[in-house]
């Protein structure tokens, strides 16, 4: 499965690393992808991950607001 969320509150990519590391970390989670530019986080996975979980494991990495896109 690939699931895509926004994520607000990127400056830098050490942002960007502390995130993935925080996602990869998640139950679960396959693999994921982030970069600054896009600020669209990717995460692939064999089974569903809930929204909240990515959500919480990024505002552990830091002040950052994920929402999940629907298309």
């Amino acid at each position: 499965m690939l699931a895509s969320y926004d994520v607000k509150g990127l400056t830098c990519q050490h942002c960007v690393n502390h995130v993935l590391e925080e996602v990869q970390a998640i139950p679960g989670v396959d693999g994921a992808t982030l970069t600054l530019a896009e600020a669209v986080l990717r995460v692939t996975s064999a089974a569903p991950v809930d929204a909240a979980l990515v959500a919480a494991a990024a505002a552990e990495a830091g002040d950052y607001t994920v929402t999940a896109r629907t298309a």
